[in-house]
């Protein structure tokens, strides 16, 4: 297996994550109660998951080594996914503000749900242009012995930022919400 379809597996999860919290977002629109809980772990998944492990194994690894190995940092599409990684970042830390729901407090609902969706939609895409337009660019850079070494950095990062078995943990934790809501 290629670090980057290591890569592309935990988009689909994330993918998953980003449908249930549309699905949220669709019941707080039409003013139905959510599970308050349900959502604290799916922003736990977002933050962990998502950000620290995702995001870290790009950032610190392997959009370094695609740079190393040719593909630009400014002006190139390694770029537009940092700047989108931060935008996403703030996406997220406004729906951490707003996620304590109080039903009735219509301007704070307005904020979490305007911030959920623009995650959703910005993670959604940027999700597209990594499959198909930047792995793709940097795998014809690399070499199998830097395809190795990527695999087992990423072991290490995991490993360090999250601790061992956690990312299986989120694996599960996705299965479980979709259970919750029906999703199949």
């Amino acid at each position: 297996m290629k670090p980057t379809e290591i890569l592309m597996n935990e988009h689909r999860v994330i993918e998953r994550a980003l449908k249930i919290l549309n699905i949220m977002i669709e019941k707080i629109e039409a003013e139905e109660s959510i599970n308050l809980d349900m959502l604290e772990r799916l922003l736990d998944f977002i933050q962990t998951f998502a950000d620290k492990c995702h995001h870290g194994k790009e950032e610190k690894i392997l959009f370094p080594t695609f740079e190393k190995y040719g593909l630009p940092k400014e002006g190139g599409p390694i770029g537009v996914m940092l700047m989108e990684h931060e935008i996403g970042r703030k996406y997220v830390k406004m729906m951490m503000v707003f996620s304590k729901l109080k039903f009735g407090d219509k301007p704070q609902i307005k904020i979490f749900i305007e911030n959920g969706k623009g995650y959703v939609q910005l993670l959604s895409q940027h999700i597209m242009k990594e499959d198909n337009i930047l792995f793709p660019m940097g795998e014809g850079l690399i070499s199998n012995e830097v395809r190795i070494k990527l695999m087992k950095d990423f072991e290490d990062l995991e490993e360090r930022e999250i601790g061992k078995g956690i990312h299986e943990r989120y694996y599960h934790l996705i299965e479980g919400l979709e259970r919750e809501l029906g999703i199949n």
